[in-house]
């Protein structure tokens, strides 16, 4: 009788191949300035979190930027300067300025450059919309309501830092649910996985989209496979 394969160990939801839970991280939808309490790190990002607190004591949490300061004074009005850390709408920015967590609507919270390290470039106005060119280079229409943070998320240049160890990306990978290293199921023994063994010739890698789980393994539903011809 087979095993379980790995698919089938992760659907049971067990703490080996856990979720990490949900962090949602919106820009405040009150005005007003606020004080920097802390800064810190949460499992779920890889940006770290300000801890900032309103005038009127209410307390609330925006992705930090690179620069900013605990009590530090930061300001969410359409009236604001553009300086580091505040939050104003699109079409009082200056163009040339770099921004992040954009709204796509305005008062959602923040869509767009909310990883560490990426920003946008405010490019033009319009009369009632704000060209914004993004990390891929493409320029997109914003409504000017819509608002951002000033500067770019911290934790700049993470992906290009190198782990050196595998007990080091292990660890990395072990903090975010994946299951690491990864063995190809070729290599496994017929118990473990539907291409495992090497007393039989291989077989087929698509598989149809109603297959039971534990057959559900390769190419799953392909329309075509193999390279196209050029």
């Amino acid at each position: 009788m087979g095993k379980r394969i790995i698919s089938q160990r992760r659907g049971k939801g067990s703490l080996t191949y856990r979720a990490r839970g949900k962090l949602k991280i919106r820009l405040p939808k009150k005005e007003g300035k606020a004080k920097v309490l802390d800064i810190f790190h949460v499992s779920a990002r890889n940006t770290p979190i300000a801890k900032i607190q309103f005038e009127d004591g209410s307390v609330d949490y925006l992705i930090a930027p690179t620069g900013l300061l605990t009590n530090q004074i930061l300001e969410v009005s359409s009236n604001a300067p553009p300086v580091l850390g505040n939050i104003i709408p699109l079409g009082k920015i200056p163009e040339g300025k770099e921004v992040f967590c954009i709204e796509a609507s305005y008062q959602d919270g923040g869509k767009f450059c909310k990883s560490s390290g990426i920003f946008a470039i405010i490019k033009s106005h319009e009369k009632f919309y704000t060209y914004v060119q993004l990390p891929s280079k493409k320029i997109k229409k914003f409504d000017s309501n819509c608002r951002a943070i000033i500067g770019r998320p911290a934790g700049y240049g993470r992906i290009t830092k190198p782990f050196l160890k595998a007990g080091d990306k292990w660890r990395r990978m072990r903090a975010k649910g994946k299951l690491y290293p990864r063995t190809s199921g070729s290599k496994m023994n017929a118990v473990d996985h539907p291409f495992g063994g090497s007393a039989k010739p291989g077989k087929p890698t698509t598989v149809s989209r109603n297959a039971p789980p534990g057959r559900k393994v390769g190419s799953i539903a392909a329309r075509r496979t193999g390279k196209k011809k050029k």
